[in-house]
């Protein structure tokens, strides 16, 4: 009986899912939790029926994706840690579902990415490697978050920008966590700005911060403490060094040189795409 009620709760959950609040995802998800319970299926046993261990792990999966759709990262991570035991079975006790793991697995990349919790987010990748079956880069799930980590951290902003774009994640659910680069992304181009020009047109910082209007590049430029004059952003460093005289290290002109070169790939995929437009 427990076990068909939590069978249509999980139906429930799966066919509703983009619709579902959170409230309800939760209401649902607690009932799901209690028939799990009620079957003493709450954890993971090599004991366990192979069936009631699905029913679990579908059960942590969809808590899994219904906090992040509610951007409720600490929920998510419990849900995440929950399902480490299960993942851990071996084939023959539990049948591997690859897709929702990965999913799974995925999601909690970008989770440890958009943090900056760097560390973990390569500990997490050695253990999948290790894993045998798994085809990290190939998968799209897995290969997302990766393909993004190695970008950022070579200031390939302007893939990274692609790649978040509507219709380039592997799902919905991974769309959740572009708003967040996109503003640490943001800050990166102001930083390489700020070292690599005095100045830039208005005009150009709306494309190279890929923001809406000239209006919200002027509160952008508020923020960060930039002058806007005469349709430019000067900016503090300019402003700084005016009549003072002095040498650069060698350090600076390369960062220069590196901070100049993210820019106009920026630049560059910024006019390419209003020319598409």
């Amino acid at each position: 009986m427990a076990e068909r009620q939590l069978t249509q709760v999980l139906t429930q959950l799966k066919s509703s899912a983009s619709t579902l609040s959170y409230s309800d995802a939760s209401s649902l998800l607690s009932k799901a939790k209690l028939l799990l319970l009620q079957l003493n299926a709450l954890t993971p046993t090599a004991t366990q029926n192979p069936q009631l261990l699905v029913l679990a792990r579908e059960t942590y999966e969809q808590g899994a994706l219904a906090s992040i759709r509610a951007k409720n990262s600490e929920a998510f991570t419990r849900y995440v840690s929950q399902l480490s035991g299960f993942y851990e079975l071996p084939a023959d006790i539990l049948p591997p579902n690859p897709q929702e793991r990965n999913k799974v697995t995925g999601l909690y990349l970008l989770l440890l990415l958009t943090l900056g919790r760097y560390d973990e987010f390569h500990s997490e990748l050695e253990a999948l490697h290790v894993r045998q079956g798994v085809d990290v880069e190939g998968d799209k799930y897995l290969g997302y978050p990766i393909k993004l980590e190695r970008w950022l951290m070579e200031g390939s902003y302007d893939r990274v920008w692609k790649a978040m774009k509507k219709g380039e994640v592997p799902c919905e659910e991974y769309s959740v966590f572009s708003e967040v680069l996109t503003g640490q992304i943001r800050t990166e181009i102001a930083r390489s700005s700020e070292r690599a020009y005095p100045s830039l047109p208005l005009s150009s910082t709306k494309s190279l911060l890929f923001l809406d209007s000239e209006g919200a590049v002027v509160e952008f430029a508020r923020s960060r403490g930039w002058l806007v004059k005469d349709g430019q952003i000067i900016f503090p460093s300019t402003i700084a060094a005016e009549g003072a005289e002095g040498e650069e290290a060698q350090g600076e002109d390369d960062k220069q040189e590196m901070s100049q070169m993210v820019i106009e790939n920026a630049l560059g995929y910024a006019r390419t795409l209003e020319t598409i437009v």
